[in-house]
């Protein structure tokens, strides 16, 4: 850790390799950002940290800023160069603040992308420049701080400037995990004067309400006394000093904090600025905590063993026994809460099969076969495993043997008795079992000195049996390997019970959800597609649906809609929400979509039929004459936003039509707003599955929904847009229900 002065940051040449490198402080060295300090009096770089002479090249320092620049191959977002007074560069070196600005990186220019362009790399690279002075104008030396932070490769960015500056803006916040902070000693207090915008990330504090204020705001009440003291006699001492510490976040929350801190003196050696770095180092604290108290776990029970050694008669042999005790033991709790983690995490059988397999296998035994019977005991799925990837003599096993399972087989005895079976000597024992000479010959293949089945019970129910192989006859299984299969076999039963479970639920929902969607009617003057797609993952069936009616004043009517919920209860309240709605259209004294979901809303929360929903209705009523356009009625309550697709293909938005949910306000009025459709034109509703990933906003969603439908032909029919529209990448965690109109 060095001090920062003029005098010190240059750049040698080393005369063995003849390469550059910097002399500067280790707090800015080793950063994975570029760091420049320019002397503001010469206009000239004095500091660069290792980043920084790979960006440049082979240059010497001090150099003027501009030919940096041009070393390194900077311009502009549009191609020019930065050698002019307007430029991020030069504004930090004539002492004006950037905030933050994009730059390019041309290709070939300096050893980063000369190296990049070795590798096959042809685009630009994005720069996001950040500067600050170091130091206050009426200073002996002025300097300025300069932080290149790498973005993505260009790609000449969007038709907007503006939109394509606020995208390099944000991927900026992003580029770097790294906080840089600069404080001024000859304030009261020692305040800071600028952070980047990863200490804003980081801590919560925004920039206005870090600047200004000494940093001991981020302490709080476990931030350690001694780590303090030792930052206070550094700045103190106007040394350079590294410490991690307990800090906490605007919310509360405590991160550890690696901090180091770097004076910065001025050409007359007097301090102008403290430099620090700060990085959130929170996990690995936590992994050495852990590792230290898993250190001190063992030193304790070693102290144990050592101890009872010391005492007891048969000293020696008995500490051996303590602390083989106490690493099975310690093992066995390991492997079981694995287990616990590892079983539970998935929804899937055949996952769960295959991560029991990986539990057993090398951990407990050599090979394992796991078979599963269904309620009538006939086997109906199994899985294996062998440490030395024996799968297909396994494989010859399952179709040849464990399909048909003879009664001296372990497998079907402890599946028979509930009761574990060890047989030792195997290889002598079980061959005659075998009904196939294949099967005999694919066992003595695999091997086995000690087999061990276990069945699997859940819920007083035999699930099915865990068959583990060890093929070392001085290893074969104990009574402990027996109730430690035991406790591993039971947490699977219950694993694979829950499954089921939920696998029954999501096949109770989607029944019924699927029972209670229509079959269209036959309307003249309209063609109609619906299309419905259930959720992959078990028990995520709820109360998407969708209607459509022949009214009886010759209007037609469409609804689509969602209760809130994925489950049976769900399902069922989108029965009961539909036929209300199909009541509701079809009496209706005022035919109004707005007036109608006002009269379903107040019957959904007078009847308790749903909590919530969301849901569109639209009338559609044929026009007076040929040729002339459908006037199309419709009312939102909290759905996503219809899409009308024109007779030549172009996809519009009904952004327009919003209401409130139903089941919020049985008061509420929703606005009815009246189209002039023209025939031809097909009117698609559909639920939020259809545009919901994690990670992607709605808007984004619908974006690519209306491009898809968008890119179908002009005449494409209901059918084949109902098709585009489920052909994108759907997240499969929510039901998917949609319906499309075409007025002829």
């Amino acid at each position: 850790m060095g001090i920062v002065t003029a005098a010190t940051a240059v750049v040698s040449e080393h005369e063995s390799s003849g390469t550059a490198s910097a002399a500067l402080p280790g707090v800015l060295s080793d950063v994975p950002v570029s760091v420049l300090v320019i002397d503001r009096g010469t206009g000239m770089v004095t500091y660069a940290n290792r980043a920084a002479v790979e960006l440049a090249g082979n240059v010497h320092l001090p150099v003027d800023i501009d030919t940096w620049g041009a070393s390194a191959g900077l311009t502009d977002l549009g191609g020019e160069p930065l050698a002019s007074t307007s430029g991020p560069l030069s504004l930090v070196a004539q002492g004006q603040p950037v905030a933050g600005e994009a730059v390019r990186l041309r290709p070939g220019r300096g050893s980063r992308s000369t190296h990049a362009a070795s590798n096959g790399g042809h685009r630009d690279q994005l720069l996001w420049v950040t500067g600050f002075p170091l130091s206050r104008p009426d200073s002996h030396e002025q300097l300025s701080l300069v932080v290149f932070m790498e973005l993505t490769a260009g790609d000449g960015g969007p038709a907007d400037p503006d939109q394509y500056l606020q995208s390099l803006r944000e991927r900026a916040v992003i580029a770097t995990d790294i906080t840089f902070t600069i404080t001024d000693p000859r304030l009261p207090d020692n305040p800071l004067i600028w952070v980047n915008p990863s200490f804003s990330r980081i801590t919560g504090y925004s920039y206005e309400e870090a600047v200004g204020s000494n940093c001991r705001f981020l302490q709080g009440p476990a931030t350690a006394p001694e780590a303090i003291e030792v930052i206070r006699d550094a700045l103190a001492a106007q040394e350079a000093v590294t410490v991690t510490l307990l800090n906490y976040r605007k919310d509360g929350t405590a991160f550890w904090n690696q901090l180091s801190i770097s004076p910065v003196f001025d050409g007359a050696g007097d301090l102008v600025s403290f430099v620090g770095v700060q990085t959130d180092v929170t996990e690995r604290v936590r992994v050495e905590h852990e590792r230290e108290a898993a250190f001190a776990a063992e030193r304790t029970a070693r102290e144990e063993a050592e101890l009872a050694r010391a005492t007891a008669e048969q000293s020696r042999a008995d500490a051996e026994h303590a602390r083989a005790e106490a690493e099975r033991a310690q093992s066995r709790l390991a492997l079981m809460a694995e287990a616990t983690s590892t079983l539970i995490a998935t929804l899937d059988l055949a996952d769960l099969l295959d991560r029991l397999a990986r539990l057993s296998v090398p951990l407990v035994a050599d090979w394992v076969f796991i078979t599963l019977i269904d309620d009538s005991g006939s086997v109906a799925q199994t899985a294996s495993l062998h440490r030395d990837g024996l799968e297909n003599e396994l494989r010859v096993l399952d179709s040849q043997h464990a399909q048909h399972l003879p009664e001296g087989s372990p497998t079907l005895r402890s599946m028979t008795t509930s009761r574990p079976v060890l047989v030792d000597r195997a290889g002598e024992r079980l061959p005659g079992i075998f009904t196939s000479d294949a099967a005999r010959e694919a066992f003595e293949r695999v091997g086995a000195a000690s087999v061990l089945a276990v069945p699997m019970v859940a819920r007083r129910r035999t699930r099915g049996a865990i068959l583990l192989a060890r093929t070392d006859e001085d290893r074969p299984f104990t009574q402990e390997d027996v109730d430690l299969v035991e406790d591993l076999a039971r947490r699977a039963a219950l694993a694979m019970d829950n499954v089921r479970l939920y696998q029954q639920e999501h096949t109770v929902a989607d029944t019924l959800q699927r029972s209670l969607l229509p079959e269209l009617p036959s309307i003249p003057g309209v063609e109609a597609a619906a299309h419905y797609v259930s959720a992959s993952t078990a028990a995520d069936v709820g109360g998407d649906f969708y209607d459509l009616l022949h009214l009886p004043d010759g209007s037609v009517g469409m609804v689509i809609g969602d209760v809130v919920g994925h489950d049976v209860a769900a399902a069922a309240a989108m029965g009961h929400l539909r036929g209300l709605i199909r009541a509701c259209a079809w009496e209706a004294a005022d035919p109004d979509p707005g007036v109608v979901l006002a009269r379903v809303d107040r019957l959904v929360q007078g009847l308790q039929v749903a909590s919530m929903a969301t849901m569109v209705y639209a009338r559609a009523v044929p026009p007076e004459g040929e040729g002339r356009p459908w006037r199309v009625h419709v009312a939102n309550a909290g759905h996503p936003p219809l899409l009308l697709r024109d007779p030549e293909g172009t996809v519009r938005v009904l952004s327009e039509v919003t209401g409130l949910l139903v089941g919020v306000d049985g008061a509420a009025r929703r606005e009815t707003v009246v189209l002039d459709v023209l025939p031809g034109s097909t009117l698609l509703a559909y639920t939020d599955g259809l545009i919901e990933r994690p990670g992607v906003d709605l808007d984004a969603g619908i974006d690519e929904l209306t491009t898809r439908l968008g890119q179908a032909p002009a005449d494409a029919s209901p059918r084949h847009l109902c098709d585009a529209a489920v052909a994108g990448s759907i997240d499969g965690r929510d039901d998917v229900a949609l319906i499309a109109l075409r007025f002829g």
